[in-house]
C-alpha cells in the first residue's frame, strides 16, 4: 500500500513537472516571437530614416510626362566632385579677358580656380575649348567638362601648352577656344534670363 501511494505520488509530480516544463516553453516561444517582430519592426524604422536622410543626395531624376510615360534621366553632375583640385584657365581664343570671364563664372560654381593665363604661343587660337588633366584628377576635369556643357577631356602634355609651360598648383586646365570665349557656362545656365553685362570680369 505504502508503494502503491509512493507510485501515484510520483506519477502526479511527474505530470505537473511535464505541465510545468510544457507552459514554460510556450511562454518562452512567445517571448522570443515578440522580441522578433518588435527587432524587425525597429530595424525597419531605422533604414526607413536612413533613406529619409539619403534621400536628397540622388544619382537619377524621374520625370512623368503628361502621356503617364516614366523616363529616368542620369544627373551625374551633381556626384561629381567641384574641391580637392585647382583649375587653370588659358586663353586660347585670342579674346581679351575671356580666360578671366570664365575663372570668375568657374568659382561662381565653387569651383578653386588658379589666376588665368595665356595659352603657349605655339599652340596658337584654338576654336574649341578642351579641358586638360593631371593623371588620377580625371573626375574633376569630368566635373570641368560637364559644367562647360560636356566637352572633350585629355591627359595634360608635358610641358603644359602654357605660357611658362607649368600649371603651377593646378590639376585641371581649360583651354579656352572661341566656342566658349566671353559666354555663360552651357552646364549652368539658369531657367530665368541673367543680365549678362553683369558677368563681364576685368581683363
Amino acid at each position: 500500500m505504502n508503494t502503491e501511494d509512493a507510485n501515484e505520488s510520483t506519477g502526479r509530480s511527474g505530470r505537473s513537472g511535464a505541465n510545468g516544463v510544457s507552459v514554460s516553453t510556450t511562454l518562452s516561444v512567445i517571448v522570443a516571437a515578440i522580441a522578433v517582430l518588435l527587432g524587425f519592426l525597429i530595424l525597419r524604422d531605422v533604414n526607413r530614416d536612413r533613406d529619409d536622410v539619403s534621400a536628397p543626395i540622388t544619382t537619377e531624376a524621374t520625370i512623368v510626362d503628361p502621356s503617364g510615360e516614366v523616363t529616368v534621366a542620369p544627373t551625374e553632375t551633381t556626384t561629381l566632385p567641384r574641391t580637392g583640385f585647382k583649375i587653370l584657365v588659358a586663353n586660347a581664343s585670342g579674346v581679351t579677358g575671356s580666360a578671366g570671364q570664365m575663372s570668375t563664372a568657374l568659382q561662381s560654381e565653387q569651383f578653386i580656380v588658379s589666376q588665368p593665363v595665356n595659352a603657349d604661343v605655339t599652340y596658337g587660337r584654338q576654336s574649341v575649348t578642351v579641358v586638360f588633366y593631371v593623371p588620377g584628377y580625371e573626375a574633376g576635369a569630368t566635373a570641368v567638362a560637364e559644367i562647360l556643357g560636356g566637352i572633350q577631356i585629355q591627359p595634360v602634355a608635358t610641358p603644359a601648352p602654357v605660357e611658362g609651360g607649368s600649371l603651377g598648383e593646378a590639376q585641371v586646365l581649360v583651354m579656352l577656344g572661341t566656342d566658349l570665349a566671353g559666354k555663360l557656362l552651357p552646364g549652368a545656365l539658369p531657367a530665368a534670363p541673367v543680365d549678362t553685362t553683369t558677368t563681364v570680369a576685368p581683363a
